[in-house]
């Protein structure tokens, strides 16, 4: 198969090298073009420096022909604007990655039938752990109006410890999505620039989490 990937982020760039090594085409787009440099030291793929949400980026991506588009950036908004654009171009399939949920039903609305929702994928393996693990400060079988969901780490937090993050009393940090992979978290546990941070929140400290994690950061 042609894949083309709108977005060169640790996961866009696991995404590709998994791509490549299974045979496939891989062309990467993305705006940044030192990401684009260090990518190409990585990944046998085609690079496209440009704004993946643009029609003429697109096309030139497109090319003779393509199996599908996958929307891979840090950004919600730029993914699903990239998969209208891309659908309307004439990718027989797109395939936006979601990380926040309450845009799960526009997508619905929209006919975006293909999502990529790491913090759901993450969630069904830390709810097995979670439920096997009898010091856990946090049990979710004990409680109601719990959801666990993804929070995408930006500059402000590079670097920092998860115990100097001073999350809200009624959340538990449980796993961080980080490339291809995902871990469990400790106290001690440091996260980068472009993680997905799996967080256990009730209801009442969810306004909290997305201020300390706005969704408009990159």
């Amino acid at each position: 198969m042609r894949i083309v990937i709108v977005g060169a982020s640790r996961f866009g760039t696991a995404t590709a090298a998994h791509l490549t090594e299974a045979g496939h085409e891989v062309v990467v787009v993305d705006r940044d073009a030192d990401k684009l440099q260090t990518l190409s030291d990585e990944v046998d793929a085609g690079l496209l420096e440009g704004d993946g949400s643009l029609p003429t980026v697109l096309r030139d991506a497109y090319g003779d022909g393509a199996d599908a588009l996958v929307l891979l950036t840090n950004v919600d908004d730029v993914n699903i604007l990239a998969a209208l654009v891309g659908r309307s171009v004439g990718y027989p399939r797109v395939v936006p990655q979601i990380v926040r949920k309450e845009l799960l039903a526009v997508c619905e609305e929209l006919g975006l039938e293909h999502l990529i929702t790491p913090h759901a994928t993450v969630a069904r393996s830390i709810a097995r752990t979670l439920e096997t693990r009898h010091d856990s400060a946090l049990d979710l079988r004990s409680h109601r109006g719990f959801d666990v969901l993804g929070y995408r780490v930006g500059e402000r937090h590079d670097g920092a410890r998860l115990a100097d993050l001073e999350l809200p009393e009624a959340t538990r940090a449980v796993a961080v999505a980080r490339g291809s992979g995902d871990e469990l978290v400790t106290d001690e546990t440091r996260l980068k620039n472009g993680d997905l941070l799996i967080v256990a929140v009730a209801s009442e400290a969810q306004e909290q989490m997305n201020e300390l994690f706005p969704s408009d950061e990159d």
